[in-house]
């Protein structure tokens, strides 16, 4: 759960950064600036440094810090023994943005037909569990059930990596060692609050723990005891905390209860591309006077305002989305997976396939193709602020300005055919 989304990719075009290995459809699927979590799959061998000196005299400094900090000198150093330089750590970190996949590759395995049946048997095992959950924070079973689906195949892979050798490693590494700190302080603290064990505090290699995969400090805001044991345990094999957990925090990110997170819609010929913005919000009506309905060719139901996402342009399938869209994207900011968890939930309560058609022609744009869009449609003049290799509402703005200016339909849509016309 990632409060804090240095690494989150706002994916508001189709290319969404992944690993290599993505396909497997046990893997956590969240799409981020780093490899979904292949540490989330089986033991993976660790190539660790037998002596390091610098990382050492790190530990020794941080220590003094983490004891201001609140932290007591018996925890710290319970919690580091054994703690070594974990160089696969930074190796997955070094590897995170190479690879990219479509969104409809991604809710092929999001959303595929073994999550489905998996995401089904889940809700009946724990039914009772669910339904106390629903009832408590008024999120819906299905929705929570898709969130543990996509992050940890519903606790098949939560990830084996020991949670301070990784955050240390990174903490220690430097290039986002203010944030890796902040997160270790927060899970010695959750050690010294006695939750968890030191040997079974495990995720993935990023800091990700549990059947939800909250990050620490996002554990220390929202996770809950919901079992009465007098912990707050997101790692056994008993998913009940993590789930109530992963409620709490929909909940207190300003849930709704009874609104979908967003509906499949249809967009009329001609239909002006540029209504197509997050800050763009009508009600239902509005939107069919535009004559963008729901798949049924009727006016969808009126639940709030609404915005219209175009998650591939012009050429893939819209949505009009709602509240409860913003809410799953405060668990992790990318389209693509509020989409997927969104999606899922619907699957999971009996709802249809999404029914348009995908551009499955194309590929995505890898990291260094998206640096090149943002370069040379900053210097034909579509300043995109920023060239980060991330397609976001300023790339997506660019692209609509350019696509204008050649006689294109501004659907915002960066594609590798667009790339070859800027070429």
């Amino acid at each position: 759960m990632w409060k804090n989304r240095y690494w989150v990719v706002g994916v508001l075009s189709a290319a969404i950064s992944t690993s290599a290995t993505a396909n497997a459809p046990s893997q956590s699927l969240r799409p981020v600036l780093r490899p979904l979590d292949s540490a989330l799959t089986a033991p993976v061998p660790q190539t660790v440094a037998v002596s390091n000196k610098g990382f050492q005299r790190w530990i020794n400094g941080y220590r003094g810090r983490a004891i201001s900090a609140g932290v007591s000198a018996a925890v710290f150093d319970q919690a580091f023994r054994g703690v070594q330089y974990n160089s696969d750590v930074i190796q997955r970190d070094r590897n995170q943005s190479e690879f990219t996949k479509t969104i409809w590759e991604y809710l092929d395995s999001a959303v595929s037909d073994s999550r489905i049946k998996n995401g089904k048997a889940a809700l009946k095992k724990h039914r009772r569990t669910l339904q106390r959950i629903e009832a408590h924070y008024g999120v819906e079973k299905e929705v929570v059930v898709a969130v543990w689906g996509l992050e940890s195949n519903y606790g098949t892979y939560r990830g084996n990596t020991p949670i301070i050798e990784a955050l240390a490693t990174l903490a220690y590494d430097g290039r986002r060692g203010k944030f890796f700190e902040q997160q270790l302080t927060a899970a010695l603290k959750i050690l010294q609050n006695g939750d968890v064990s030191a040997g079974n505090m495990t995720g993935s290699w990023a800091g990700a723990m549990g059947h939800t995969q909250f990050i620490p400090t996002s554990y220390q805001s929202f996770a809950v005891d919901f079992t009465g044991d007098g912990k707050r345990d997101i790692w056994s094999e008993d998913p009940t905390d993590a789930l109530a957990s992963t409620a709490a925090y929909l909940k207190r990110s300003g849930w709704v209860s009874g609104q979908p997170w967003g509906v499949e819609v249809k967009l009329p010929r001609g239909f002006n591309y540029a209504l197509a913005n997050r800050k763009i919000k009508k009600s239902p009506a509005e939107w069919a006077r535009l004559g963008v309905v729901g798949i049924n060719g009727r006016s969808v139901p009126n639940h709030g305002t609404a915005s219209l996402l175009l998650p591939a342009g012009g050429q893939g399938a819209a949505f009009l989305i709602f509240k409860n869209f913003a809410v799953i994207e405060r668990y992790n900011a990318a389209d693509a997976y509020v989409i997927g968890v969104g999606h899922l939930s619907d699957r999971l309560e009996g709802g249809p396939a999404i029914q348009g058609k995908w551009p499955r022609g194309d590929r995505a744009l890898t990291f260094k193709e998206r640096k090149e869009l943002q370069r040379r449609l900053t210097k034909a003049g579509f300043d995109t602020q920023k060239v980060d290799g991330k397609i976001g509402p300023l790339t997506i703005e660019a692209v609509r300005q350019y696509q204008r200016s050649v006689g294109l339909e501004p659907d915002g849509y960066a594609s590798l055919t667009l790339l070859k016309t800027l070429r």
